[in-house]
């Protein structure tokens, strides 16, 4: 179908301006094609205006009050132990302002691409076309091919209605200018488990409720047992194999009722119950494509859907809830779709990482999968107390896993626990993606000393003799 286009002179139209959608805008712009942008809260979307941005300044600030905490052990003294506070509402001013400016350095970008940015709400009609409602009106954009990338938003609860006062999702606590006294949070998923950890380092005292037998199920089980434990040390109290039923407002604050017939008591609480793709009443059933059970857009490992010519990207299509992967599925679309060089999504080399005080990153196969005969694997786990840089670093909690496939000794996998584990994770992530062997992370020269360092002793030790 896409061979027998025009590129040049291609027409795309683009829902929902979120690292999907404006990657995928540059992508194209880039190529040669015509592009324009629909979206109605601002370029960058949820995950620049009220997610990933916002979330992940509020967590870097209280990374900041964790390690001042903790700075009595490296001899720093404080005349007054407490002196180190938050405050709040300046917090969520900066890290609002943050936000509203990276949407704004996006959209210039864009518009220097030459990208349309038509803001608005959008439905998809038949031969591609959106109709898009502005505040102006109704216009119908013309265009060859669509990318849908619309996202998705906080899931709720029957008995739990966020007011935006004492009951939050997760894109109105910003709204806070005092912090929390005593916040419950419902949810141990990656969202919870990352603000549970961010209000707990700033201060408030912090109770999870957690459905499953650990923190952040799905997860490796030594990193969130890690992760737990680092957090209950800190104060906060876990509540595991517990659901929340209702949650309802007291006079000053909330009061959360649980499955098994008992009540917790807070200043306020955050629901974090996973989310809903935004693909309901925007015209894909109409226009041919499938959708799952759950709601989310079917497509393939270059972003089609089962529509010709429509593709997907991001939270919407329900593949990994990542703003990494929802701009590689926009720039792999646009490649597809233009006749550039393309490889397919390959999940299994995507690296991921919770932000949460020690942060979680991982890539590749995982621990289970070995354990189960899935993989057939080699598995070697250092923590972090024992590297050298991590002692002058005052780092209590943390290692490094390197997963090497059984016999060949390829790198497959590995799971960093620790401070900028986000960062560490990329040389384990470029030995999977370039399926290097553990003796060429091993014999690669480390700096001495780092924590990059026990990723080398892991791949020493994963070493296979040559016969």
């Amino acid at each position: 179908m896409t061979s027998q286009l025009d590129f040049s002179a291609l027409k795309i139209a683009i829902l929902g301006g979120g690292p999907g959608g404006y990657e995928a805008a540059m992508v194209a712009a880039s190529l040669g094609a015509e592009v324009t942008i629909v979206e109605n809260k601002g370029v960058g979307g949820s995950a620049v205006l009220t997610d990933v941005v916002p979330s992940k300044t509020l967590i870097a600030t209280a990374d900041t009050m964790v390690r001042v905490a903790t700075a009595y052990n490296t001899g720093v003294k404080f005349d007054d132990p407490k002196a180190a506070y938050a405050d709040l509402g300046q917090v969520n001013d900066r890290l609002l302002k943050l936000a509203s400016e990276q949407s704004q350095d996006i959209a210039a970008g864009l518009e220097r691409a030459g990208v349309r940015i038509l803001h608005g709400t959008g439905k998809l009609l038949e031969d591609h076309r959106l109709e898009v409602s502005t505040g102006e009106g109704t216009e119908i954009v013309q265009a060859d091919a669509v990318l849908v990338s619309t996202g998705a938003h906080p899931r709720e609860l029957p008995g739990a209605k966020p007011d935006g006062e004492r009951i939050f999702n997760w894109t109105q606590v910003y709204n806070l200018n005092q912090l929390p006294e005593d916040l419950i949070v419902v949810g141990s998923g990656v969202t919870g488990a990352e603000f549970a950890s961010a209000y707990n380092g700033l201060g408030s005292h912090v109770t999870l409720v957690s459905s499953r037998d650990q923190v952040l199920p799905g997860e490796d089980a030594d990193a969130a047992q890690v992760l737990e434990t680092a957090l209950q040390r800190r104060g906060m109290k876990v509540l595991p194999r517990t659901r929340a039923e209702s949650v309802e407002r007291t006079g000053d604050g909330v009061r959360v009722a649980l499955n098994d017939g008992t009540t917790i008591e807070g200043t306020h609480c955050l629901l974090a119950v996973g989310a809903i793709p935004n693909t309901a009443d925007i015209g894909l059933e109409e226009a041919g494509v499938t959708l799952t059970d759950s709601g989310h857009i079917k497509v393939d490992g270059v972003s089609r859907t089962t529509a010709p010519n429509v593709y997907a990207a991001g939270d919407c299509t329900g593949v990994f809830a990542l703003a990494s992967i929802a701009a590689m599925q926009g720039r792999i679309a646009m490649a597809h779709l233009l006749g550039d060089s393309v490889k397919p999504l390959k999940l299994k080399q995507v690296a991921s990482n919770i932000f949460t005080s020690p942060e979680i990153a991982s890539v590749g196969v995982t621990e289970e999968e070995i354990s189960s005969g899935h993989y057939q694997g080699d598995v070697v786990k250092l923590p972090l107390r024992t590297n050298p840089r991590a002692k002058m670093m005052n780092v209590e909690d943390g290692f490094v896993k390197v997963f090497s496939r059984r016999g060949s000794g390829t790198v497959i996998g590995g799971v960093v626990v620790g401070p900028r584990a986000s960062e560490l994770i990329y040389p384990i992530a470029l030995a999977v993606a370039q399926k290097l062997h553990v003796d060429d992370v091993a014999d690669t020269v480390t700096v001495y000393p780092s924590l990059t360092g026990s990723i080398a002793e892991a791949a020493r030790r994963l070493h296979v003799r040559s016969s």
